[in-house]
């Protein structure tokens, strides 16, 4: 069996289904401008099972307060985003929380995706 064929049976809810979850994280100033370098280069991307699910995840999510950040995520694993978290949030955000949702909903608030990107410029310009 694929790789990317374990992963996707592993990673199913006992149902068999996705599940949305609502999340909310801080941001972790030192590391967030990697991070979109790593979304807008298509390294994120390539990630399977879920690296497009946590690229267009990123695009939605907004910062609701100063360096905290909430978006909808589909999840294929039993454990909310564990293999989201073990690969790439938790490198870049902490005190995350997770909670079960019927659907994507709308949360107000300042772009997340366009603060990394000025994030990672000014990175890019001290280095």
């Amino acid at each position: 069996m694929s790789r990317k064929r374990l992963d996707q049976r592993i990673c199913l809810d006992v149902n068999g289904e996705n599940m949305i979850y609502k999340v909310k994280a801080r941001v972790i100033e030192e590391t967030i401008g990697e991070f979109y370098r790593k979304l807008a280069d298509g390294t994120v991307s390539k990630q399977q099972p879920d690296g497009e699910e946590i690229v267009a995840s990123m695009k939605r999510a907004v910062l609701t307060a100063p360096g905290v950040a909430e978006w909808y995520e589909m999840c294929f694993c039993p454990t909310a985003l564990y293999h989201e978290r073990q690969t790439q949030y938790d490198l870049y955000f902490t005190d995350m929380t997770t909670e079960p949702a019927e659907a994507r909903g709308e949360i107000q608030g300042a772009s997340l995706w366009s603060y990394m990107a000025s994030r990672a410029e000014t990175v890019r310009h001290a280095e």
